[in-house]
């Protein structure tokens, strides 16, 4: 698994050289082979489109485009994981990050380490998402249906980018189909050593939401239990696995 993290590509995005050329080194001693770099919004859409990296590190402020923007134009080509790197150290910050797409959230100055070892943490995970046993099945409600073997999301026939935290969760709520799951246990199981709480929870699902109900206001699939957490309404008879 190891070797294999290694050979993964990675996007650095940033407009710092000094961040490009420290990051660049750290992950070359780390033995990574597949580094890309760039340092403004539009080469940095190009390089997705070119390389089709497997991991991206964006930095927030960009000359040409905030990171946030940028993020959320990728999510419209990939789903791969992508952490933020950002002098905005704010909650609310830290809130729109996820929002817009980011999977984690690191804050200058930070700790080069950290950053690789973060990276590993999200390459093992996406690989390991591609490889579990107990993530085979297709669940199909019909109105959508997701496809664990190879992380798609069809809603009304039509193909909708998920993100990999995103597409944890839904899983998650698949699997625990008609059952009261708190915050705190969603945050357990899902984000494992991610950093955040209740509101990153609550913007994961609300993003779930937007992707698969008619009406994210007033969601048919994915139910608030006021005080108590969430729970994943699904009709028996429609829960085919």
């Amino acid at each position: 698994m190891n070797n294999k993290i290694k050979e993964r590509t990675i996007l650095i995005i940033d407009d710092d050289t000094y961040i490009l050329d420290l990051l660049t080194t750290v992950f070359e001693k780390e033995e990574f082979q597949h580094i890309k770099k760039a340092s403004t919004g539009e080469e940095a859409y190009f390089q997705v489109k070119q390389n089709n990296p497997h991991i991206i590190l964006l930095d927030v402020m960009l000359p040409d485009i905030d990171g946030f923007t940028l993020c959320s134009q990728i999510r419209s080509y990939t789903s791969v994981p992508i952490l933020f790197l950002t002098a905005k150290t704010t909650d609310l910050d830290k809130l729109q990050g996820f929002s817009f797409g980011g999977d984690d959230y690191i804050t200058k100055p930070f700790n080069p380490l950290e950053v690789v070892a973060r990276v590993k943490a999200q390459l093992k995970r996406s690989m390991q998402s591609n490889l579990d046993p107990s993530l085979q099945p297709v669940y199909d409600y019909g109105h959508f249906k997701v496809d664990s073997n190879t992380g798609k999301l069809t809603v009304k026939d039509e193909q909708v980018e998920c993100p990999l935290l995103e597409l944890k969760l839904l899983l998650y709520f698949c699997k625990h189909p008609n059952q009261l799951l708190s915050k705190h246990q969603i945050y357990r199981d899902v984000w494992e050593e991610y950093y955040g709480g209740d509101n990153t929870v609550m913007v994961h699902v609300r993003r779930l939401r937007e992707k698969i109900e008619d009406d994210p206001s007033k969601p048919q699939w994915i139910k608030t239990v006021r005080g108590l957490g969430y729970m994943f309404e699904v009709d028996k008879k429609e829960d085919s696995l």
